[in-house]
């Protein structure tokens, strides 16, 4: 069951945000109100090492803000948190004081190992991986965290923020080869002072934080691709380095006119670009797994529970959350279209690719939930939501399979190539079948009585299959059988119970 929404508020180095959100149970959190406001605090640090009066009241009224959406999203509680800057400042404990004092809230101050292990909760939990580094790049500093078994095993929290390395390094617009150098060069130095290693076999790299979002959101525009989320992209080393050299090599008067580039990012994000470049190359890694959540919803997961399920508990969790938000799904139902699929798929020997079968399954659930938009292009509305939605614990080959077996269900003509690059035309009959297999699985389960036996029995022939199902009301020769034959070659038989 849903609890009362809980409003997490984070000051960071560089910007501020608060985002409230209803806890659905497990690592689900579904976002109720966000805001965000651009503080560069760790700018505004002056010589004495103290917040100048100009970046307080920055903050102070961000926070005043944020507390007005808290209560107007109807939150219990206000849980916030304060990272590099505020720690680093003299007068940073005496501000989150005031803040308590006048506000009503405390703030917590995060060490950087807090804010790692946060950070760890929120990215990794949301994303399939097991073993590997993360990293999150902020305005003042950066934390690289190992994990195996996705449980943390070390991490570091380095002085390598964006706008500190911008501001420290990058005195020419745009900067010259030089400065670049001095940059890169002391990243690594402190990196390998910190310990940090190369990645052995079989680990993953992900990437959380406003900068490396900000820069795989801008190389995603540079071309086609079917998933509208950021959340499990995969950002490669070689775009990766072609972006930021491409953002280094401009004007900062003219970054503004860089598809994807955040208004506030464009005097950090070279530093920070070329931060995770090193990063990258001191650890060998060919690619970053880019997550969209971090600090905050590990913050918020961490109410519950600090454990993190298995990928395929987080899916399939994921999916429920997202069906329940929708009044036109049906539990029952989803789970009998789902039932029927498998026996299906399990006759027709179509088992051995675990990947195909959970999505099909997948799709058989959350199938119910484009009826919501319109019942006769539900099929359409659902896969189009799913590339569009929040769902976490997937590959975005997982969500385009998923989308595309739920689209192919109602289209035989869909073609599983319109969501290249993560689906080709290899994967067009495969997806062909499993379709046909989903909209079989409706057309029986829409014939059943509620509360029925789930009974399916598959006789697989020479040249016919016949299925049999005893709670079948009634049956007549339809479409989906000729659909059928062209998928599997055999002529399809339904036997119901009817009299």
């Amino acid at each position: 069951m849903s609890e009362t929404p809980v409003a997490v508020i984070d000051i960071g180095s560089n910007s501020a945000r608060i985002v409230v959100y209803r806890l659905e149970g497990g690592a689900q959190t579904q976002i109720l109100a966000a805001s965000r406001r651009s503080l560069r605090l760790v700018r505004e640090l002056d010589k004495n090492n103290r917040l100048s009066a100009q970046a307080l009241e920055r903050t102070w009224a961000a926070l005043e803000d944020f507390r007005a959406i808290a209560l107007g999203a109807g939150a219990s509680r206000i849980v916030a948190l304060a990272t590099s800057a505020v720690r680093d400042a003299d007068n940073g404990k005496a501000f989150l004081a005031e803040v308590r004092k006048k506000l009503g809230f405390d703030v917590r101050m995060l060490s950087g190992e807090e804010e790692a292990r946060l950070g760890f909760l929120g990215a990794v939990g949301g994303l399939p991986v097991e073993h590997g580094a993360l990293f999150d790049v902020g305005g003042g500093s950066m934390q690289v965290t190992r994990f195996r078994q996705r449980r943390i095993m070390t991490t570091i929290s380095v002085p390598l923020g964006s706008l500190r390395l911008s501001d420290a390094f990058l005195k020419s617009d745009p900067p010259t080869g030089g400065e670049v150098r001095r940059l890169c060069d002391h990243v690594q130095e402190v990196l390998e002072k910190a310990g940090v290693s190369p990645l052995e076999a079989g680990e993953t790299l992900v990437g959380t934080g406003g900068t490396i979002r900000n820069l795989a959101k801008i190389e995603r525009r540079t071309r086609q691709y079917p998933v509208t989320r950021l959340h499990g992209y995969v950002l490669t080393r070689k775009r990766l380095r072609a972006v930021v050299e491409e953002i280094a090599a401009t004007k900062l008067k003219k970054r503004d006119e860089i598809p994807g580039l955040n208004d506030d990012r464009g005097d950090s994000i070279v530093g920070g670009g070329f931060a995770i470049r090193t990063l990258v190359d001191v650890l060998g890694a060919e690619e970053i797994w880019v997550s969209g959540q971090g600090v905050r919803e590990g913050l918020a997961r961490g109410l519950v529970s600090e454990e993190l399920p298995a990928p395929a508990v987080v899916r399939a969790s994921s999916l429920r959350a997202l069906a329940r938000r929708f009044g036109s799904w049906h539990e029952e139902r989803a789970q009998r279209r789902a039932t029927f699929a498998d026996a299906l798929l399990a006759a027709l020997h179509l088992q051995a690719d675990q990947e195909l079968r959970e999505a099909l399954l997948h799709a058989a659930t959350v199938l119910d939930v484009g009826v919501s938009v319109d019942f006769f292009d539900r099929h359409q509305h659902v896969a189009d939501i799913l590339v569009a939605t929040d769902l976490i614990g997937f590959t975005h080959r997982q969500v385009a399979l998923v989308s595309a077996i739920a689209r192919g269900a109602g289209d035989e003509d869909s073609e599983a190539k319109s969501y290249a690059p993560l689906l080709s035309a290899e994967d067009a009959a495969p997806v062909g079948r499993a379709a046909t297999l989903l909209a079989l699985a409706d057309d029986i389960e829409e014939r059943c009585p509620p509360g029925s036996d789930l009974t399916l029995t598959c006789d697989v022939l020479k040249d016919e299959v016949v299925v049999t199902v005893p709670a079948l009301a009634g049956w007549r020769p339809r479409t989906i059988g000729r659909r059928f034959e062209r998928a599997f070659g055999r002529k399809l038989t339904v036997k119901s119970g009817a009299k």
